[in-house]
This record gives structure tokens, sequence and C-alpha cells, in this order.
């Protein structure tokens, strides 16, 4: 079986994890299938010289950028430095990439791909702080700012920092089996695999903080108790609020509305206890407030594509049968 080759783009403040959470992962693969050749990886950087990362740590690239072959996947990871790219290096990204057959971005290294025009008309997706400001400088780009990796053909992008981790073991599992990537990812103690439509960060990050004590107290309160009636007219009462003024105020400050941030948090409470415990579906389903297994079923189908039983499989590596 002939390698894969992988090309890792190099610049100057390039994200260190960006580059060696996916290289870990590549490397790791190989040995993982019984296949200890499956990826040739490469690291390339302008000149071929050593760069500083935006933490100070400083890489030695493998060759030049300029030099650099076609490789099968190209990875371009994210960084302080695309913020005002080069505009050599997002040249030869443009080059390199039209003789690659899978074409990866990492975090912000969107910036650096929708710069080389290869992002147009496409759906993709990069740090959760950085989408909109990819959205306004690259309007043709669908950008959707909740999933942890998208892809649209042969490009794809993944959201920030360790979200590159994932969308590594996903290109993994595809090349050489779900088995390969689900040991690499026992042996980084990562899970396998969040599905790429699973939101990127936590209901309580991605809601606000409401400005009012009260209404920061019920947000605690609705996180603690996940099982507990948290109608609108039972949350109210504990604000000493009407319904009507608690429902407008709490959409106000935190940006949802009651019901959908109940169904948030019961979601990722329910996630949590699938990737953390062995309680049966049933008993989660209860303990989250959903009552019914079933209804557990329907939201998480309904969130991410995938029935409980599924998630826990693909976060836990076995099927544990039921709903």
């Amino acid at each position: 079986m002939r390698p894969t080759s992988v090309i890792i783009v190099l610049y100057e403040g390039v994200q260190s994890l960006d580059v060696t959470g996916p290289l870990e992962v590549f490397a790791g693969a190989g040995g993982a299938a019984g296949q200890p050749q499956a990826y040739r990886i490469t690291t390339a950087a302008p000149g071929g010289g050593p760069v500083r990362t935006s933490s100070g740590l400083r890489l030695l690239a493998d060759e030049d950028l300029d030099r650099a072959a076609p490789a099968h996947t190209l990875l371009v990871p994210g960084g302080t430095g695309t913020a005002d790219p080069d505009p050599a290096v997002v040249r030869r990204i443009g080059q390199l990439a039209a003789g690659a057959e899978r074409v990866v971005s990492v975090c912000t290294g969107a910036f650096l791909l929708a710069e080389a025009g290869l992002l147009s008309g496409r759906r993709a997706t990069t740090h959760w702080a950085y989408c909109d400001t990819l959205a306004r400088r690259f309007p043709d780009i669908d950008v959707d700012p909740e999933p942890i990796y998208v892809r649209d053909g042969h490009i794809a992008s993944s959201a920030g920092v360790t979200a590159g981790i994932d969308l590594a073991l996903a290109l993994v599992e595809e090349d050489l089996g779900r088995d390969a990537a689900l040991q690499v990812a026992r042996h980084l103690v990562v899970f396998l695999r969040r599905p790429g439509n699973q939101a990127q960060f936590s209901t309580q990050l991605a809601a606000q903080l409401a400005d009012r004590q009260p209404l920061r107290e019920i947000q605690r309160w609705i996180a603690e108790h996940p099982e507990g009636d948290l109608s609108v007219d039972t949350l109210a009462d504990r604000c000493a609020l009407s319904p009507r003024h608690f429902a407008r105020a709490f959409a106000a400050e935190v940006g949802v509305t009651p019901g959908r941030y109940v169904d948030s948090v019961r979601l990722e409470a329910a996630r949590r206890r699938l990737e953390e415990t062995e309680d049966g579906i049933e008993e989660i389903a209860r303990s989250c407030g959903y009552g019914l297994p079933e209804s557990m079923r329907r939201a998480f189908v309904r969130a991410l594509s995938v029935p409980p039983t599924e998630y826990r499989r693909r976060f836990r590596g076995y099927d544990t049968g039921g709903n």
C-alpha cells in the first residue's frame, strides 16, 4: 500500500497545536492499523527554515514550501499569522490545493483557504470567535459557526484548535477504518469521535450570562436541575416575575428563549452522562428531564443527527444496544 502523503503548511505565527494535534493523529494511525508507513507527513514553510508559533515555540520545517510537491492531503493550520497573511504563502496554498485530493483547514486556517479562493461558494467553519469576521470578509462563503468541523466536497474546515484532532480522526477512520482511529484516540486520550455537527462549545459558554442576579441564578438552577420542572411558569415564579415578563427578560439578556435554553442544557447534560457514565438510556433520560427514552432520542436526532446509543458508541468505542 502506498503511503498517503500529507503536507502541513507552516508560517510565522502558526498555532502550534493546530499543527501537532493532527500530525500526532496521522503519525500514530499507521501503527494502529498495522501499516507503519500509512502516512508520509511533511511540514513545509517559506524558505524551509524555522518558524515561530503564536506561543513562541519554534518549529523547524522539513522543506521549503515553494519546493514541496503536491500531496494527497493539504493541511493548513490557523494562528495569529492568518490576520495579515503572506501573499506568497496564500498563493502557494492555492497551487498545492490544485493537486490535492483533500484540503483541510484547522481553526483560522480557513482564512488562508478563503484568501486563496478555495472556499468560494462552499460551506465552512472556523473558531467560533472568528466566524462573524470570516463571513463579513468573504460573503460568498456559507459560514456555519456551530459544528466542530464541516466537509464540503474535498475541502474540510474545522473549528478552533483541538477540533483539528477530531477532523484528523475522521480522516483516519475514512482511510484506515474505525478501529485504527479508535486506537489513536485512546492513545491520545481523546474521545472518538465527536460528530462533526456537535456544537463547538457548551450551552453555558454559547449563551450570554444574564445581567440581573435573579436571572443568573435561574441559569445556575437550570444547569443544576435538568430533571426538574423547568417550565416558564415555574422559572418565573422562582424569580417573582410574571411568566410573560420573565420570558421577555430572559430572552433579552441571555439571547435565547427559556425553552431553547432548557432544551440545550438538557441535551448537554445527557451528552455528558452518555460520555462519562455506564448509566442506561432510560435512567439518563429520566435524570436529564426527558422522561421517556423516546423523547431523548428525538432530541438527539434533531440536534446531532444521531440517536443516544450511536452517540455513546462514537465516544466510548462500543455499542450499548437499545434505543
